[in-house]
């Protein structure tokens, strides 16, 4: 039997232990995370949980005392949260980019069978609250695409025009979106470097088949 990692606390271990049967795919939004996960779910026979589905429920589960950034967006229009202010704020205040809920998708794998094991994806699993729960550290990558890809990714979805229309201006508000969202692969690049976390660079060159392939290999599936 493994000894504990220095300092922690046996809870901690034990934790990690409890979710052993979990593989992480994090990473920058327009990714490929979603595609990527349900393409190795359906080929490996495991569950697969999406962090982008249950948002909703999380905000619901969640109050100010333990989310304050959540309670300080769901306060705003629309305007206020994607034109009024800059990127880096919307950057340092986005709850989830702040960690807020992430106890809740923890709670809910834990509630999950271990068989037949369980692939979770979504830009909401930061590296430094991973990090603590892998057994072994193979089991988690990031994807960080570049600027070009994740622009084009979000003009095949219109994801972020939707966002953007709903604003007095839809141009400055899909402007704020696309730096926000640079610089947040930005920092889940610097921060997987310093926690050694394995990372895989997406780009325009970069086919569906050959990311799950990368990612199949980085899990050892």
């Amino acid at each position: 039997m493994r000894s504990q990692r220095h300092g922690e606390t046996a809870d901690a271990a034990a934790l990690r232990a409890r979710l052993r049967h979990v593989h992480w795919i994090g990473g920058g939004s327009g990714a490929g995370k979603s595609t990527i996960a349900r393409r190795l779910a359906a080929r490996h026979g495991r569950r697969l949980y999406a962090t982008d589905d249950v948002m909703a429920d999380h905000a619901r589960r969640s109050t100010p005392g333990n989310s304050p950034f959540l309670s300080e967006f769901a306060a705003m229009d629309m305007d206020e949260r994607w034109v009024n202010r800059s990127p880096e704020t919307m950057l340092e205040t986005f709850h989830w980019f702040r960690g807020e809920g992430f106890g809740l998708i923890v709670e809910d794998l834990l509630r999950l069978p271990r068989e037949p094991g369980v692939i979770v994806e979504g830009f909401r699993l930061l590296p430094h609250l991973v990090r603590p729960l892998l057994a072994v550290p193979g089991r988690a990558v990031w994807l960080l695409p570049t600027p070009d890809f994740r622009r084009a990714a979000f003009d095949s979805r219109g994801s972020l025009w939707e966002i953007a229309r709903k604003t007095s201006d839809p141009d400055r508000a899909l402007r704020n979106l696309l730096e926000r969202d640079r610089m947040f692969t930005e920092h889940l690049r610097r921060e997987t470097q310093r926690l050694e976390l394995r990372v895989i660079e997406v780009d325009a060159t970069t086919t569906e088949d050959d990311l799950a392939e990368r990612v199949t290999e980085a899990f050892g599936l």
